[in-house]
């Protein structure tokens, strides 16, 4: 299976099943986010997972944990294979969700890659990202997750301390790409070399003037890794 996730981030479902029938034969999985899921709802995930490829639904689930499971419930009744939850919801709310995906698939969210170190005093976290994101990959390994999202500038401190739990790694950029609003980036040779299990890739690929050629050379420049 192929470690590249295509993320979906496009207003409606038309277009977002335009690229994904597109890449069926280049890529691992197809990421569901919150753009896409507010404009179509649970249809978008039945949509996209009626094409083969296992659907990653990125509702990043923060609520009491009774709220968060009846969520989680609903997603994996619509045929996600992952949802994501955020870490701050805490070992209750995480388990809580992983009760709704049926005992497997929930996705811890560590700290989003558009936040630096200095962002963090202002949101109540007295830590630098690294020791941040070490602590909440403590939290998801003692909570029945199955893996964590983490930036590529975590993805070694989270091998570190959440052994056994699968690495989804967004904010991935091949070389000629920009960074856009994310702060933490690598290219994908790096976030592998480093040891993500997939990388989580949107625009590179999705706005792209040829979204198969990029997929294909990413696809490439990964070979070595898998």
């Amino acid at each position: 299976m192929s470690k590249i996730i295509v993320a979906l981030d496009v207003p409606t479902l038309a277009e977002a099943d335009a690229i994904a029938r597109s890449l069926l034969a280049e890529v691992g999985g197809f990421k569901v986010g919150m753009e896409l899921l507010m404009a179509a709802g649970p249809t978008a995930i039945e949509s996209i997972a009626g094409h083969g490829l296992p659907v990653f639904a990125d509702a990043k689930l923060h609520d009491i944990p009774n709220t968060v499971e009846r969520a989680a419930t609903q997603i994996h009744s619509a045929g996600a294979r992952w949802v994501t939850v955020h870490a701050g919801g805490g070992v209750e709310m995480i388990r809580a969700a992983n009760s709704g995906m049926g005992g497997t698939g929930v996705l811890v969210v560590t700290a989003l890659t558009s936040l630096s170190s200095d962002d963090l005093p202002a949101i109540g976290i007295g830590a630098t990202l690294q020791d941040h994101v070490a602590r909440m990959t403590g939290l998801a390994a003692g909570s029945s997750a199955e893996g964590v999202v983490c930036s590529p500038a975590e993805i070694r401190t989270v091998r570190e301390r959440g052994d056994g739990l699968t690495v989804f790694t967004p904010g991935v950029r091949p070389k000629t790409s920009t960074s856009d609003d994310q702060k933490r980036v690598a290219t994908p040779e790096q976030a592998m070399r480093d040891g993500a299990d997939y990388l989580v890739i949107g625009r590179p690929i999705t706005r792209a003037d040829d979204p198969v050629d990029s997929a294909r050379k990413i696809a490439a420049s990964i070979a070595p890794f898998d």
